[in-house]
């Protein structure tokens, strides 16, 4: 986000995809309920199609407990199936999300910090663009309605701000309210990858 002087805020659109925030997940974890993270398996080479996100191996990781767990891609075919990130579960272990609030009447997550500020930079700004043809699943446009709207700003901003301050909690009394199980796991895309992308 930038701001003119004495104009004002703009948010630019590049299309960046939802899984693009999926380095570092901030999830509950399945043995304390304290905080844990999903993170990309260490050692593997940086991808080389954007879309390896979807498939790319990951482990849960909790500092409190000392919990850990590993997770790959399942087969379907002659290729790896991919995630479907969205919903108020991480898309890899299927854990609730630990930054995660009620909002508006309806709930408000972000994976981790970074994604929380690219919401903030979007929701706060009074001026929209969005850069040439966005990727069907770019983040922004498939935002929902009730995060778009103007007299939602003031309370969206206060939700990103409480996500903001769970991001510096850990233990399970820290846990949000709004961060349970609820089996809302968003519809996959049905993606698979086979060595030359994603289709």
């Amino acid at each position: 986000m930038s701001t003119d002087p004495g104009g004002p805020a703009r948010h630019h659109d590049r299309g960046t995809w939802l899984v693009g925030f999926t380095d570092r997940v901030a999830v509950v974890c399945p043995r304390c309920g304290g905080r844990a993270l999903v993170v990309p398996r260490p050692g593997l080479p940086e991808p080389k199609y954007f879309s390896e996100l979807l498939f790319r191996p990951r482990r849960l990781v909790c500092a409190g407990c000392g919990a850990v767990d590993s997770w790959e891609a399942g087969t379907r075919g002659g290729g790896l199936v991919g995630v479907a990130p969205g919903g108020t579960e991480d898309p890899f272990f299927r854990r609730p999300l630990w930054l995660q609030t009620a909002c508006a009447g309806h709930v408000l997550w972000a994976y981790n910090t970074r994604h929380v500020d690219e919401l903030a930079a979007y929701v706060g700004a009074h001026l929209r663009e969005r850069g040439g043809a966005s990727p069907t699943r770019a983040m922004i446009p498939r935002l929902p309605a009730w995060m778009k709207r103007a007299e939602n700003r003031p309370k969206v901003l206060a939700g990103l701000e409480t996500l903001r301050a769970l991001d510096r909690r850990s233990s399970a009394a820290d846990r949000s309210a709004s961060a349970h199980e609820r089996g809302d796991r968003p519809r996959p895309y049905g993606s698979l990858y086979f060595r030359g992308g994603a289709y």
